[in-house]
């Protein structure tokens, strides 16, 4: 039982004492680590092995950061061996280096830039761009590609804008030509590629970056490619020759493999995507009247796995013919191809017709004259035209629709000029069979260029739910497709992430999801409960995640998918988070092991490689960190064992000075008759153990059976060096000859104990002689 101090007494021990506050512990910084490890080889590995080096990073703080790990003597890379995980940029060299520009979570999350709410308003392309391709950088950057549209092939034509802050990319000086030799852009007047008066693309679905486009060289049509990831040209394939009618082509449509195009002589073309090659048969028949003015003026669509193609020869009657990829001619009920227009009109767009349900129903075209807008079901038979469309004033040209589609809501949105417009947009709801609900029946853009934009075409962009328009103003500019608004104030980004990506030991590593997050943004100007979150699975299917928290993040922690893509559409109360050097982004994050940096290299097959070892250093917002060092010893093979001698001899003085340590001998392998007596006597050897190289040699003894004392060791022997043992012999001698021998035994540097030849030497008296 504890006894208590007295009041009095307690009182007095406090009133003698000086009590002092707790003194708080600052918090410590956070510490980054890198932890080194190896796989693939054995300790001792061998010569010419591969060793796989792993370089785990564990960080304490978000910001930049840098990991080098240089490669130590006697190991050279491999190339193209250095994985990094997503986020992280992998240079191989001397050192190896990843680097990362702006760590979150332990570099466990992987972000992309949100797209500023105004991009590409009132931005020139310098040129007539038709329509924009769109394409995301890994970091999110969303940039617009436009082609300039009937250029020769010498000219220049190809533009990038970087949306994110509504300039021309880096890389430039744009335009840039356009070549058939696959490799990097070139600049001026060097390409060989011209492009129609109507370009369509097709992105190829393996791989979005790449785009393939109608293409004319000086001898033929055919369909070329884009990589916008490269970027550069990725190559041509000649399809028709140009001669005669055959001039140029309208853009491409794809049904299933195949991309398909018309040319100016009418005749369907074809090329397999998987092959990249030309479809057998084609060219085949055609399925409009031949344009005669030098160019395709008409447009392809796609209906029911059929391609629909306009045609408006010049001073002719513009039609539509149909082409079955199935029987490689005309489609059943278009036997001959049909009237859209009176004669001497002219269209420039073929377009799909849809059901209140969003099913494929035919195609329709619009033609220049009022009320111009003809369309045909899939069978051939005549089809209502959409109202919107229907009532285009006279002089007005449209041309092909950007279709946007919300699942069974289907709107088409057409860009005008000409007649009363300086430029516009006309949208269709197929779900309602009207205008489009919302939006002005002729959407004019007063803010872009003094409302001068000559509409050409739109790319719808799913993040940010916005359009990007462009025309032969050559402005581009955005709009949003359910107000009509231009600048569209909404925002967005895409993140796919894989955590076993973060990895590279071949290893298994649990990971969590745990948010997704908008950084950089503040949540009052966003307006979240309009905002919207989609997540898809890596096969596609939905992924059910809720909206967003009033602080801006998306709580991941039921979702169990081995892949995610997660897609924020944002609506904007205000753009103040955008601009000043701020690049909002959406983040996805998770938790796990620390995520690696792999590299493989190749151990020397020199023989003076012994060992090889590697450390690797980092720095980050912590500072600066260095890895612990990890060697691996190497074993010599068959080529590389060490070739050590021993030689044993006696000495053929009669001094016993000149038979010591350093003495002039002479020394030889017999002494000479009248050097040793004829019964006792003292017999002076000498042993002498090289190694002749390649490699050291450790652990090494003198084996001596006859005679201790000239038994020695351990020692140790470089390549090239020698060692010698002195050692003599006090004996009875007999008749015959004392034959003395000794060997080494050594241990090769990282190998198992070796034992050299024998070598001998003779003692002998004189009656042993006589004998």
């Amino acid at each position: 039982m504890r006894r208590r101090l007295p009041a009095l007494v307690l009182a007095s021990v406090l009133a003698g004492s000086t009590l002092t506050a707790a003194v708080p512990v600052a918090a410590q910084p956070p510490v980054s680590t890198l932890t080194k490890s190896v796989q693939g080889v054995s300790d001792p590995a061998s010569h010419g092995d591969t060793a796989s080096w792993v370089v785990s990073y564990a960080n304490g703080a978000n910001g930049p950061a840098t990991i080098t790990d240089p490669i130590g003597p006697g190991q050279t890379l491999l190339a193209g061996s250095l994985q990094v995980p997503p986020g992280w940029t992998g240079t191989e060299g001397n050192p190896v280096t990843a680097t990362h520009p702006n760590v979150r979570n332990g570099s466990k999350a992987l972000s992309s830039l949100l797209t500023p709410p105004v991009q590409a308003s009132a931005s020139s392309t310098g040129g007539d761009g038709f329509t924009p391709i769109l394409h995301r950088t890994p970091d999110g950057r969303l940039q617009a590609w436009n082609v300039y549209h009937h250029l020769g092939p010498a000219s220049p034509k190809l533009v990038c804008t970087d949306l994110t802050t509504s300039a021309l990319c880096t890389g430039g000086p744009w335009p840039k030509p356009l070549n058939t030799a696959p490799g990097p852009f070139g600049t001026g007047n060097t390409g060989d590629i011209g492009s129609p008066l109507e370009p369509q693309y097709v992105r190829d679905e393996a791989n979005p970056a790449r785009v393939y486009y109608s293409a004319v060289t000086a001898s033929s049509i055919g369909v070329a490619c884009l990589d916008l990831a490269a970027p550069g040209n990725c190559g041509f394939w000649p399809l028709m020759a140009k001669a005669g009618q055959t001039v140029e082509m309208a853009g491409l449509v794809q049904v299933g493999g195949n991309l398909y195009g018309v040319s100016t002589s009418g005749n369907v073309v074809c090329w397999t995507v998987a092959t990249q090659s030309a479809c057998g048969g084609q060219p085949y028949a055609p399925i409009v009247p031949a344009n005669l003015s030098g160019y395709y003026q008409g447009a392809l669509t796609v209906a029911g796995g059929k391609v629909f193609a306009s045609s408006a020869p010049s001073g002719g009657i513009p039609r539509m013919g149909c082409f079955d990829p199935g029987t490689n001619a005309a489609c059943a009920g278009w036997a001959s191809p049909k009237q859209i227009g009176p004669s001497g009109n002219f269209t420039y767009n073929a377009y799909t017709a849809y059901s209140t349900t969003g099913a494929e129903t035919g195609a329709c075209s619009s033609t220049i004259g009022q009320n111009g807008t003809t369309c045909y079901a899939i069978d051939g038979s005549a089809l209502p035209s959409p109202s919107a469309f229907a009532g285009l004033e006279s002089g007005v040209l449209s041309f092909n629709p950007e279709v946007v589609r919300t699942g069974n809501r289907v709107r088409s949105f057409i860009g005008i000029w000409g007649g009363p417009y300086l430029g516009a947009a006309v949208c269709h709801d197929w779900s309602t069979g009207a205008s489009c609900a919302g939006v002005p029946t002729r959407i004019t853009h007063p803010t872009v260029n003094g409302g001068v934009t000559r509409d050409y075409g739109y790319a719808y962009d799913v993040p940010t739910g916005c359009m990007i328009g462009l025309g032969d103003a050559g402005v581009l500019f955005s709009m949003d497709p359910d107000t009509g608004a231009s600048p569209c104030v909404r925002s967005g980004a895409s993140v796919s992430i894989t955590p076993s990506q973060f990895y590279c030991d071949g290893q298994q590593h649990a990971a969590t999801y745990t948010k997704a997050r908008l950084v950089g943004v503040t949540p009052a100007n966003v307006n979240l409960g309009a905002s919207t979150v989609k997540a898809v699975d890596g096969g596609g299917n939905p992924v059910t995640v809720p909206g967003f928290a009033p602080d801006g993040t998306v709580d991941l922690a039921g979702v169990t998918a081995s892949s995610l893509s997660l897609t924020a559409s944002l609506v904007l109360n205000n753009a103040a988070d955008f601009g000043g050097g701020n690049q909002p982004s959406l983040a996805v994050e998770f938790t796990g092991d620390a995520p690696q940096v792999c590299f493989r290299t190749t151990i020397s097959a020199d023989c003076a490689v012994t060992s090889v070892a590697n450390t690797a250093d980092g720095t980050d917002a912590t500072g600066g960190f260095s890895s612990n060092t990890v060697t691996r010893q190497v074993a010599p093979g068959t080529a590389c064992m060490p070739n050590v001698v021993v030689n044993k001899e006696i000495c053929g003085s009669h001094t016993p000075a000149h038979c010591k340590a350093g003495g002039a001998g002479p020394w030889v392998k017999q002494a000479p008759v009248g050097v040793l007596g004829l019964l006792f006597a003292t017999a002076y050897w000498r042993v002498t153990v090289t190694n002749n190289g390649p490699i050291p040699i450790v652990d090494a003894y003198v084996v001596d059976d006859v005679e201790p004392s000239c038994q020695t060791g351990p020692f140790t022997l470089q390549p090239g060096e020698s060692k010698q043992v002195h050692c003599s012999t006090y004996a009875l001698l007999s008749l015959f000859p004392l034959t003395n021998k000794a060997k080494a035994k050594y241990t090769p540097v990282n190998s198992t104990r070796v034992y050299s030849e024998w070598s001998s030497a003779k003692a002998c008296s004189l009656l042993c002689v006589l004998n």
